[in-house]
């Protein structure tokens, strides 16, 4: 994902957040509406969040330093993180607790009725037209960047934490909406404002949900993901189609920050290279691999020799049999008497003496 891609959706967000938290504040202050305060302390919330991204994405472009050899690119997704945990603190547990009170208050005092519910739709109405409107940017973003993943797999697999973030974001607002207005027109309609406690909690519950996906991938990008079967592969390949690699003995490979990804490899070198041929195999394997992944900006190849599967038999083993030297095919008792009886002496090959009478 383009970082230029990211900090527009998130500015768009952060605009649309900022007009809707105000208007969502004063229908509360008109009509009293629980749903529509929850709601209001959902968008301050998520203008937070697009905050804390935006810095994020600052800090993460500082250079590396001793202390941190690979940079800061990981503070996107220590942000990200962050953003989850801000969610979950303040818009899903808040939601629940106005909701719960709500609840109570209105079965307390079932006489009470929504005063100037007019606002609420109004406001309701505008919000998710902005909201909408937000959603459809994040769309597009996203669209430039995740190919043929599906939605799902694309949230799950994104290494830039910021889209992904923004779409479950946006869409937890704008369903968040919906309830909000599901919840103001029941209770205007039944004259019931339980209806309004009811719409709070399922807001709460469904911010509390977003909260716990956005945890659990951010948190699996915090420890250090990789690159992922498939990209491996074409790493293996690309390595293994450079003349002076044999073949991959390991690789490990893991992402350092959303556009930076290191690549630690063990590979098999001919027997017979020298020392420069080597390294210009190295180079050219390196080479052949940012040409596939130019986020791959970190790179540690080790030659070694593959003792368990050598290149090529040895010369001696490709010796055909019929090509033997003709002295070791002679037979030796075939052209030698003696050697037919190994005891045989010069004495015992002289006439014998006949004996005197």
């Amino acid at each position: 994902m383009s970082a230029e891609g990211g900090t527009k959706a998130i500015v768009a967000a952060l605009v649309a957040n900022l007009g809707i938290a105000t208007a969502k504040f004063v229908a509360f202050a008109f009509t009293g509406s629980s749903s529509m305060l929850a709601e209001g302390i959902h968008s301050v919330a998520d203008s937070g969040n697009q905050g804390l991204l935006l810095l994020g994405g600052k800090r993460a472009k500082r250079a590396r330093t001793p202390q941190h050899p690979f940079g800061y690119g990981r503070e996107r997704y220590f942000y990200a993180f962050v953003v989850a945990v801000v969610l979950f603190t303040i818009g899903a547990v808040f939601s629940l607790y106005e909701g719960y009170h709500k609840i109570s208050h209105a079965l307390d005092h079932p006489d009470e009725k929504m005063e100037s519910a007019a606002w609420a739709f109004g406001v309701l109405i505008v919000a998710i037209i902005m909201e909408s409107f937000s959603f459809r940017t994040a769309i597009q973003e996203s669209n430039a960047v995740r190919g043929e993943q599906g939605w799902w797999q694309f949230i799950r697999r994104a290494k830039a934490p910021e889209l992904p973030v923004i779409l479950l974001e946006d869409l937890g607002a704008l369903v968040g909406l919906i309830l909000a207005l599901g919840g103001v027109t029941m209770a205007v309609v039944t004259g019931d404002l339980v209806w309004d406690g009811v719409g709070t909690i399922a807001i709460g519950i469904l911010l509390a949900t977003i909260a716990i996906i956005l945890a659990i991938e951010t948190k699996s990008l915090l420890i250090g993901e990789g690159a992922g079967p498939e990209a491996e592969e074409q790493i293996v390949e690309a390595l293994e189609s450079v003349e002076e690699v044999d073949r991959v003995i390991h690789i490990r490979t893991q992402y350092v920050g959303p556009e930076e990804m290191l690549i630690a490899a063990k590979i098999a070198v001919h027997h017979d290279d020298t020392a420069a041929e080597v390294a210009r195999g190295i180079d050219a394997a390196e080479g052949k691999i940012r040409a596939q992944f130019p986020e791959a900006r970190l790179i540690y190849l080790e030659p070694a020799l593959d003792e368990a599967q050598p290149k090529s038999p040895t010369p001696a083993a490709e010796t055909p049999e019929s090509e033997a030297p003709e002295s070791e095919a002679t037979d030796p008792e075939a052209t030698d008497p003696e050697a037919t009886d190994p005891g045989a002496t010069e004495a015992d090959s002289k006439p014998e003496t006949p004996a005197s009478s």
